[in-house]
């Protein structure tokens, strides 16, 4: 197989609260694959799986519930407060993540895919293999006023939340599609669809690996 994706591949991100999952559902249902981060970065360390015995080894077994699968709400403990903890989990999580984006996106043969990656802007560098990034851009505002609502939390806590991501600038910067998500979420459906005969036009225009 040839180390380069058959089909046309989108990276699809943007922060906290700005409708990607909206977005992501309304592509599937025009039959494109989402192949999402943060399913990968589950499925990565299930029991039974290398990433999991790495982080055993790690963080210790102590982490590991009566069914031997990570204790999630211990582990975000562990790491909340500890940077060193949290970048050594980061470690053996994130290279698993990248390659099972890849192993999917080499499995393709649909005309395009998208890749749902939250942290794109912070991790670009591991990404420069995709050939679109598309945002799904709303102003800070609304993220703060979504978060307070979605999460039952004050505004100090969902404004130091979008603080720990990258800045809606940084993100525009990487963008080749937008979409301004910070109306009514059935405004998407025509942007979707737009976007998805751009896709697939696109993808005719592309060689054949």
């Amino acid at each position: 197989m040839s180390d380069r994706p058959h089909a046309l591949v989108i990276a699809l991100t943007g922060g906290v609260a700005a409708g990607k999952t909206a977005v992501a559902r309304r592509f599937e249902a025009l039959g494109a694959h989402v192949h999402d981060a943060d399913v990968a970065a589950r499925e990565v360390i299930e029991p039974g799986t290398a990433g999991l015995a790495a982080v055993v080894d790690a963080f210790g077994s102590e982490l590991l519930d009566p069914a031997g699968r990570l204790d999630r709400p211990a582990m975000r403990q562990r790491v909340f407060a500890d940077p060193t903890a949290r970048r050594k989990l980061e470690a053996i999580i994130h290279p698993r993540v990248r390659q099972w984006l890849r192993d999917r996106t080499l499995a393709e043969r649909g005309p395009y895919c998208l890749l749902a990656i939250p942290l794109l802007a912070e991790n670009i560098d591991h990404y420069r293999w995709v050939d679109r990034v598309l945002l799904i851009d709303v102003p800070e505002s609304v993220q703060v006023a979504r978060l307070i609502a979605r999460d039952n939390i004050d505004e100090t806590l969902a404004r130091r939340m979008l603080s720990q991501q990258a800045s809606r600038t940084e993100r525009l910067a990487l963008a080749d599609d937008v979409i301004e998500n910070s109306g009514d979420e059935s405004a998407l459906d025509t942007a979707v669809a737009e976007l998805h005969q751009r896709y697939l036009a696109l993808a005719t225009q592309r060689p054949t690996p």
